[in-house]
């Protein structure tokens, strides 16, 4: 039951973080072009603020739930299977390229509105969007790792 309910919680950041970043890209992102320039940056800087609390919730969920999982399941690290190896090493990279995302152009942007900056404000932008693309993408490849692991079974 334990080992079931890490897994549920798991799949719930996954698809709060990777269906966020989702939506951010796809729709959210292209939308925003309906809006003048500072309407523009300030509702985008409100949208992600909320995002980024809601992944600073998931990403220690999944990565907790995880290594829960590794150790109720397998005993451990060491006799882990390739895809969950594999699925640990994107989870650890993406947590870290969201904690540069966060520290780093997202600082950037808050400041550069408080300081009535837009030009800077809005290359912050585009750095974050540069960067939740990557994670984005692999965010879908370990989905795809997961999803593969029930191949042939």
């Amino acid at each position: 039951m334990l080992s079931y309910v890490m897994l549920v919680l798991h799949l719930i950041a996954a698809a709060i973080w990777v269906g966020g970043m989702g939506f951010a890209l796809l729709a959210l992102r292209p939308s925003l072009t309906l809006l003048e320039p500072p309407a523009r940056l300030a509702f985008h800087a409100a949208v992600l603020k909320r995002f980024f609390l809601l992944v600073w919730h998931a990403m220690p969920i999944m990565l907790i739930t995880g290594w829960a999982m590794v150790f109720i399941e397998f005993g451990g690290f060491a006799r882990l299977p390739m895809a969950i190896n594999l699925m640990h090493g994107l989870g650890l990279i993406m947590a870290v390229v969201y904690v540069a995302i966060f520290f780093g152009p997202w600082a950037t942007v808050r400041s550069s509105l408080a300081a009535g900056q837009p030009a800077a404000a809005a290359q912050g932008f585009a750095r974050i969007r540069q960067l939740v693309t990557l994670n984005f993408c692999l965010g879908l490849l370990t989905i795809a790792i997961a999803a593969s692991r029930n191949v042939g079974e």
